[in-house]
């Protein structure tokens, strides 16, 4: 399943740039890429535990 997180981004960030380098450039093939890609980083990102929440449990664990 992280792969696919992965697989995302890199599909979502080829079809941005191969979206913006023609010279007529299709706002939608781009969109769409760019969706991809905030989807992948997303997936990621939810995955990471927040630093707060470590310090928390830490502090809490020394008192």
């Amino acid at each position: 399943m992280k792969y696919v997180n992965y697989i995302l981004i890199i599909i979502g960030a080829f079809i941005a740039m191969y979206a913006k380098t023609g010279t007529d450039q299709n706002q939608y093939i781009l969109i769409g890429g760019i969706v991809i890609l905030i989807l992948g980083v997303y997936r990621v990102s939810r995955n990471i535990p927040s630093r707060h929440n470590s310090e928390n449990e830490n502090n809490s664990e020394n008192n």
